[in-house]
């Protein structure tokens, strides 16, 4: 019997596996892939000389959490890699913004191409930041409501400017543009970077998190494991088991056993059962837990209509290149960058957040592009590039503004003509790009979800960060913490708070939950009337299972 079961082998549960095994709890992750990992995998699936991220490549937010950095990965042969710069975009002009590690550098770049007011501009918003930091990431990170954390925060605020800095974090990432910069580098650096979530560059909000992440750029910078992303899943995975846990792929969990409103295990496809002494730790979508893996029968009335209203983000496109030599890049500033944002201007990156978000397909899809072996030169022969592109994509397509007439269906035609939209993007900023593809694999969003079930419809961040699900309202309403209606169950995905990002946090936040409810379990145990309840934990319901 283990103490714990953890659903699913990604970095989230991986994370929550092992603070519960730094406890002493026995843990057992069973995975329904053939290999663990979730969207943490890389492959030689597209040429045998060139390594490729299945789905998720670049880890500032890894860097920056203590969830990931405080379990030494480094110690079980974690190695991290960056490019020379962390992200560019390049402009049709022939300009390009770039983000480097150090302030300094970036506002460097910024004076040389867009003048010295942006780059005042520019250092104003990383002052903001150092004023912030540590105890802003420390409040995003922790379960809500962020106590400790987040006091430190409000009042770092305060002394940072009071209500105009509370203001900023408001701003949609356009109005921060207009106010703050005189040339568009700076802004579509930022805008860039809240595309890499499900937001407009009107919504309220955006400029915080596209600033969030280009600060994070600035001081972790944008790092990718050496040799591709499993080797990050396999050191998880090797400090797991150097602790007694175990991870069991090839096993996928369709019932969570839940008896007398406590979960004490679960069953797998196979009819198996795995009994949990402590508590199930649920690594996978609020909906594929809540009426699934969970019965109706043994949830508030209420969660059934509030998933009804759950949204996930946008789908995704992915496209895999091996390529025989260096991007030609336009701008000679992209050829260093690890991520490169490809879109002409803000009003064309709010064009293709508009139309995704009202279904339509985007005629000129906004990309973001990988130059791997830039980052990490293991990861292909010498003088050649191992890449990627993804662009998101309607979960459901109601018009296609191109001219191929994709419906959704992703077959091979719409495979293929969505592959070569984005590949005229790219030969847009990058003119012969195309003359150097030696091998391609397009991962259409039903093919992303094949490879991981957790990605549903091509959604990568779990559901849309959009602030009417985020904080409280993430899944649902009135919840923005790991415990669930079901006692003894905790859910530790993206679709718990904080939300999408390979950070550990959901897991470890899970994890946690599970500590204390353990320990005050624990605490009470000697009190009137608890010894009937540890008998009733422990013994009559085994004959159940």
């Amino acid at each position: 019997m283990s103490d714990a079961i953890v659903i699913g082998a990604g970095p989230n549960g991986l994370v929550a596996a092992n603070v519960l095994a730094d406890a002493g709890w026995q843990v057992d992750v069973l995975e329904g892939q053939a290999e663990p990992g979730g969207a943490v995998r890389s492959d030689r699936g597209v040429h045998p000389g060139y390594v490729h991220d299945v789905f998720s490549s670049f880890y500032p937010l890894a860097m920056a959490s203590p969830a990931i950095g405080g379990l030494d990965l480094e110690k079980h042969g974690l190695r991290w890699s960056h490019a020379p710069t962390v992200l560019a975009h390049p402009l049709p002009d022939g300009r390009c913004a770039t983000l480097h590690r150090g302030a300094a550098a970036t506002c460097a770049g910024l004076e040389s191409t867009f003048g010295g007011a942006d780059a005042g501009a520019w250092q104003r918003l990383s002052q903001l930041w150092d004023e912030l930091d540590p105890h802003l990431l420390r409040t995003l990170f922790t379960p809500f409501p962020p106590v400790k954390a987040g006091a430190a925060t409000a009042a770092r605020i305060r002394a940072a400017g009071g209500l105009r800095a509370l203001r900023f974090l408001t701003l949609p990432v356009r109005r921060l543009a207009q106010e703050e910069f005189t040339q568009p580098g700076a802004g579509l650096l930022l805008a860039g970077c809240a595309l890499h979530a499900d937001m407009l560059p009107e919504g309220v909000g955006s400029a915080a998190f596209g600033w969030l992440m280009a600060m994070l750029g600035q001081q972790v910078g944008w790092p990718v494991p050496v040799g591709g992303a499993s080797a990050l899943t396999g050191a998880l995975v090797r400090r797991l088991e150097s602790l007694g846990g175990r991870v069991h792929c090839g096993a996928p969990v369709v019932e969570v056993i839940v008896r007398g409103g406590r979960a004490l295990g679960v069953r797998t496809v196979d009819g198996r059962a795995y009994r949990a002494h402590r508590a199930v730790l649920a690594d996978v979508p609020a909906p594929a837990l809540y009426g699934s893996l969970v019965g109706w029968e043994h949830l508030p009335p209420r969660t059934a209509e509030d998933l009804r209203r759950f949204q996930w983000d946008f789908s995704t496109l992915k496209v895999d290149w091996a390529l025989d030599g260096a991007i030609p890049w336009a701008a000679p500033a992209a050829a260093d960058a690890g991520t490169v944002h490809l879109g002409a201007d803000l009003d064309e990156l709010s064009d293709y957040a508009l139309q995704l978000t009202t279904g339509r397909l985007p005629r000129r899809p906004f990309a973001l592009l990988g130059q791997m072996t830039t980052a990490d030169p293991a990861r292909s022969p010498a003088g050649t590039e191992s890449a990627w592109a993804y662009t998101h994509v309607p979960q459901k397509i109601k018009d296609d503004l191109g001219p191929d007439a994709i419906t959704g269906r992703w077959d091979t035609r719409e495979a293929h003509a969505m592959a070569e939209r984005v590949e005229d993007q790219v030969e847009r900023f990058a003119p012969g790009f195309k003359d150097r593809i030696v091998a391609r694999r397009i991962l259409t969003p039903p093919i992303l979800q094949s490879l991981n079930p957790s990605l549903v419809g091509g959604a990568i961040n779990g559901g849309t960060t959009a602030l009417h699900q985020q904080l409280v309202f993430r899944p649902v309403p009135g919840t923005g913490r790991p415990e669930t209606p079901v006692t003894g169950l905790y859910l530790a995905s993206s679709s718990a708070h904080p939300g999408g990002g390979v950070h550990g946090a959901c897991g470890a936040n899970a994890a946690r939950a599970a500590l204390r409810s353990h320990r005050l379990l624990a605490g009470r145990i000697l009190s009137p009337g608890l010894a009937a309840t540890q008998r009733l934990l422990s013994g009559p319901r085994e004959k159940h299972i």
